[in-house]
């Protein structure tokens, strides 16, 4: 009978330390969302990157798609570590530059991740001239968001 008691209460402990376990707190991530939720809106009506999208957009609807120029922000795409947001610069048709504008900061190690991954994922767009690029081992989930966001902006672009 006391070996009984002894297991069930053991059991007990066991799944009440297992059930109060946090293994992240992923605390940042309702900071970096709400950044996400207004780019949404601010790649459309902000005035730095309205001017030159629909400036853009304007030129290269007239003539045809491979001459666009202009920078080309995509959508903001929410991942599971916050969201991610990528800029082009096109000049001539092609793509010139890449650049995250939003990605997670929220902790130390979404810090450090993302300060290997963005410039490599921003160096294979501008090479591939696409978003037909691999994602960054390590860094799965940013290069998922970034590859979409990308995609995004390519085709605003109409490239």
């Amino acid at each position: 009978m006391r070996r009984i008691v002894v297991a069930v209460m053991g059991t007990i402990s066991g799944l009440v330390l297992l059930f109060s376990y946090h293994t992240s707190r992923n605390e940042g991530s309702t900071a970096v969302a709400g950044p996400a939720a207004s780019g949404d809106s601010a790649s459309s009506s902000e005035s730095s990157n309205g001017s030159s999208n629909g400036s853009s957009n304007g030129s290269s609807s007239g003539s045809a798609g491979s001459t666009a120029s202009g920078t080309y922000t995509g959508d903001s795409v929410m991942t599971r570590w916050g969201a991610v947001q990528v800029q082009i610069t096109v000049a001539d048709g092609k793509i010139t530059a890449a650049e995250a504008v939003a990605y997670p900061q929220a902790n130390p190690r979404d810090r450090q991740i993302n300060a290997y991954a963005l410039p490599v994922l921003a160096q294979e767009a501008t090479k591939a001239q696409s978003a037909d690029i691999d994602a960054v081992s390590g860094a799965t989930v940013t290069s998922d968001g970034y590859i979409q966001s990308l995609q995004s902006a390519i085709d605003r672009a109409h490239l």
